[in-house]
């Protein structure tokens, strides 16, 4: 599974990028929007943290075609072709995926609800499909289920496109997730901490730690085997 962030907060980016194995960064306009800061530095900042190669999830804003078409090549113009266009599931949406992907671009479709919005946007040729997990449990729906009959669906027709599941609020769910087969997670950065926490692992370490320290002191390591 790729794990990404799903923030745009730069300093944020950088801190789990030194810590995690981290594929790439999503954004949304309301992620954006809450940085208060121009679009071109905000994407420019992201990309000097994690790199040309690292994917960077851009969503367009248009509501025709014509203009997400748009939006994509000048986002992709100004900041590599490591960018991917968010686009909606819509019907014009679909309409920009088609042209996008004929295009050579690699398309994530987003704002999904339901297995067939992603098995359209998998025909269209969308390289990527996110359904939004903890959304669709708000509203009395299984996010996790949508996501098992998606993969199961892809799967069934050998399609290429992954799924890359968002909107998360706890560990559970990015496990299920995983269990279910979805190819990636973008989560908040808080999050990913979470998914490496454990009461066990810190009390083991603790316990650890005093036993070496009572034996050899508390500021030895391996690296002074000469004097433990």
């Amino acid at each position: 599974m790729l794990f990404l962030l799903d923030t745009a907060n730069v300093r944020e980016i950088a801190r789990c990028y030194d810590l995690f194995p981290v594929a790439g960064v999503t954004t949304n306009p309301s992620l954006i929007a809450r940085e208060k800061r121009p679009l071109h530095d905000i994407l420019t900042d992201i990309r000097s943290v994690i790199g040309e190669a690292a994917m960077l999830h851009v969503q367009v804003l248009g509501t025709d075609a014509e203009t997400m078409v748009a939006e994509a090549h000048q986002l992709r113009d100004r900041f590599g072709a490591g960018i991917l266009p968010k686009v909606p599931v819509t019907p014009q949406g679909l309409k920009a995926i088609r042209t996008l992907s004929a295009a050579g671009f690699t398309v994530t479709a987003t704002a999904i609800g339901a297995p067939m919005q992603a098995l359209l946007a998998a025909k269209a040729g969308a390289a990527f499909t996110a359904p939004y997990v903890n959304r669709l449990d708000n509203i009395g729906a299984d996010g996790v289920g949508v996501v098992a009959n998606i993969v199961r669906l892809f799967n069934n027709y050998a399609l290429p496109t992954k799924v890359l599941t968002a909107s998360f609020k706890n560990v559970q769910q990015v496990q299920d997730v995983a269990l279910a087969g979805a190819h990636a997670a973008t989560m908040a950065p808080e999050l990913l901490d979470l998914l490496i926490s454990h009461p066990l692992t810190d009390s083991g370490i603790a316990g650890f730690m005093a036993d070496w320290a009572s034996a050899y002191g508390a500021d030895a390591t391996t690296l002074h085997l000469a004097s433990v």
